[in-house]
């Protein structure tokens, strides 16, 4: 399994780096193109989940403690952090983003039946994922229900409301925009109250944080550390984001707005991490200080990351029911919503039974790439170099967007 995600992690990288010396300064622009402050708000929550706001805090100590995991020496855990969710690893995005609004037009790869099921298995399996991370990770934030440990019938019910919830989002596009930018501004306010607990009603000194954002630029530094795994959980890092990166490019390709690749590539990697980076300063100085995260922080804590399901998912089921032709205006309203909540619940237990692994779904997502790079080679390589940008369509349809807003 290492070979095979090495693999695949250097032929994302190559294929980006060909991608901008061939078409470095053309437009992209989406189906449905929105400005650019909307494009990143959804490409940050739909391609972020519970695992940001939910994992750093049980991963640091892991981090530092280099007897046992030598590996993470070169750095701090700070640093080890952000390189797992930050900054590189959005190229990902960024590839399967731009061939979904310049390429797969011209190929048409993704029509393919067989490659159609495929890919919204890996959709909706990668959705029963999110919920499930949701799940295993609600006994550590919320302690105080049953016994700290086990996953309890209260848990159940907070999964099961958010992906009800999601699937209810999912019904309309406007919806989900509207979600997306809503979630992230309540990260926003999540990072303002825990900065202000510890900063100005704590007695934490501020310097503390920006020491911690100095700490974060040591990633910058060893960058190179972290394009091949470093041991098996950042292998399951990596494999997540590879099970993450078609359908996130497939969603967030109709929203791009006219930037030209070069933008759009310094967009995904820079903006998301900004507040990526200023959750995990305030976070690990919660973690160093021992600062409690008992009562309200950890409620909001917990809120935002159901919040964050809730966007993933949403985002994902309108993806997968468009492929798939089951939209509510073909089977109806009450089909849509029944079909989705039962499949994806049924599908989160079996996550929760350990009948499914998200490397297997990564490792699924890298197969897809190498297929695609070949039929691109055998079938379609006249069509895809002489590719000078987005589909004329798009072009037009954006001049008209632009002129009303």
């Amino acid at each position: 399994m290492t070979i095979w995600l090495n693999a695949g992690v250097l032929f994302t990288l190559l294929s980006i780096t060909f991608i901008l010396y061939k078409w470095g300064s053309v437009q992209v622009v989406g189906t449905t193109p929105v400005k650019t402050f909307t494009f990143i708000a959804i490409l940050f929550t739909s391609g972020l989940d519970v695992g940001l706001v939910m994992f750093p805090l049980t991963e640091f100590a892991g981090y530092a403690d280099i007897n046992t995991s030598p590996e993470y020496g070169f750095t701090n855990p700070l640093a080890i952090e952000f390189g797992y969710w930050g900054f590189l690893i959005w190229g990902f995005y960024f590839l399967t983003c731009f061939y979904f609004c310049v390429i797969e037009p011209k190929v048409q790869f993704f029509e393919i039946p067989l490659v159609k099921l495929v890919n919204n298995i890996v959709i909706i399996g990668t959705c029963a994922f999110t919920a499930y991370l949701l799940l295993s990770n609600l006994p550590w934030y919320l302690p105080s229900v049953g016994d700290g440990e086990s996953v309890v019938t209260e848990f159940y019910l907070i999964v099961f409301a958010a992906i009800s919830l999601a699937v209810y989002s999912s019904t309309n596009i406007k919806y989900v925009k509207l979600l997306s930018i809503s979630t992230t501004w309540v990260f926003i306010g999540l990072i303002v109250l825990l900065w202000v607990d510890a900063f100005i009603f704590g007695d934490s000194p501020f310097g503390a944080y920006f020491n911690n954002l100095a700490m974060m630029g040591n990633y910058f530094a060893n960058m190179h550390q972290f394009v091949l795994p470093l041991n098996d959980y950042h292998e399951f890092y990596l494999f997540w984001w590879f099970a993450w990166s078609i359908m996130i490019g497939q969603f967030t390709a109709r929203f791009v707005g006219g930037l030209t690749t070069y933008q759009v590539l310094a967009a995904m990697l820079v903006f998301p991490s900004i507040p990526i980076a200023a959750w995990f300063a305030v976070l690990y100085h919660y973690h160093e200080a021992g600062i409690a995260t008992d009562g309200l922080i950890n409620f909001a804590m917990v809120f935002v990351g159901v919040v964050f399901v809730i966007n993933s998912l949403d985002s994902l089921i309108r993806l997968y029911t468009d492929n798939l032709n089951l939209t509510v205006k073909r089977i109806g309203k009450r089909n849509y919503v029944l079909i989705n909540i039962t499949a994806l619940s049924l599908l989160t237990l079996l996550f929760q039974l350990n009948f499914l692994q998200i490397q297997w779904v990564g490792a699924v997502v890298i197969a897809i790439f190498f297929v695609c790079f070949g039929f691109i080679v055998l079938k379609k390589r006249r069509e895809v170099s002489e590719i000078e940008g987005s589909p004329k369509d798009n072009e037009i349809d954006f001049n008209k967007i632009k002129t009303v807003s």
